[in-house]
This record gives structure tokens, sequence and C-alpha cells, in this order.
């Protein structure tokens, strides 16, 4: 199916407790519109959920919302969700070892790891204006 060459939703949601399920029913719009199937689009929920909950977490913004654009265009949908926070280095977010994360008290720490493993790509660009982390699925 070819839709129209492309199409953008942008959303913004303040940093509040359930907020991102907010933005999974638009992730959820955008994907029925690629004619994505149910387990592609709960994988893109998943990840978005995680993305902005650490966008809500970590950023330290004082602004205190996150912004999020889904980009749809021909067979892919594009997530950007980006906070006016202090941003990270994503080459210093250690992946999780099962076996010690199932014995310790901490089980949290999955974002990224679970982000890439759902996702066809995760970037992650940190500047002036904050953070952004774009998130990219096919649906083939």
């Amino acid at each position: 199916m070819k839709i129209r060459d492309f199409t953008e939703v942008d959303l913004k949601i303040p940093m509040l407790p359930d907020m991102e399920i907010a933005a999974t029913k638009t992730a959820e719009a955008m994907a029925e519109y690629l004619s994505f199937d149910q387990e592609k689009t709960d994988e893109i929920k998943l990840a978005l959920i995680e993305a902005t909950l650490n966008a809500f977490e970590h950023s330290k913004s004082s602004e205190r919302f996150v912004e999020i654009k889904f980009e749809a265009s021909n067979d892919e949908l594009t997530i950007k969700i980006h906070d006016r926070g202090k941003g990270f280095d994503e080459n210093k977010v250690e992946n999780p070892d099962i076996n010690k994360k199932i014995k310790a008290d901490y089980k949290r720490g999955w974002g990224m790891s679970l982000m890439e493993q759902l996702m066809d790509s995760v970037e992650v660009i940190n500047d002036k204006d904050g953070c952004t982390i774009i998130l990219t699925k096919g649906r083939e």
C-alpha cells in the first residue's frame, strides 16, 4: 500500500504520570494508518513508552514537557521524542546483564536496550536544545 508521500503529527505532553499513554494512542493511530500489524504496533508503543518515561525521569528539564513528532512516510514510521533537558551520553548507558538484574534489588535500566530490540533503529541526538531520541520502524 502506498500512502501519501509524507504525513506528520506533532504532540506536546506534560511530564505528568501516565501521559506516556496518551502518546501511545497517537502511535497506534499512525501505525494503523501505515497498515502495521498488531505485533509491530505493540513494539512501537512499548519503545515509545520507554523513551517518553526516560525523558520524564532523566532529562531534568525545567520546562516539564516532551515534544513528540510522528512522521509517516510510505512503509516507515519515525517518532522523535524531544525534551529540553540535559541529555545523556548513550555510550555510557550499560547494557543490563539479565543474570545480575534478576538477583539485584534494582531491576530498572532496560530502556535503551529494549528500544533497540523493538525498533529498526534508535538514534540519540544531544544538542543545545536538549535531547532527541529518534525511533524508526518499517512495516516489513
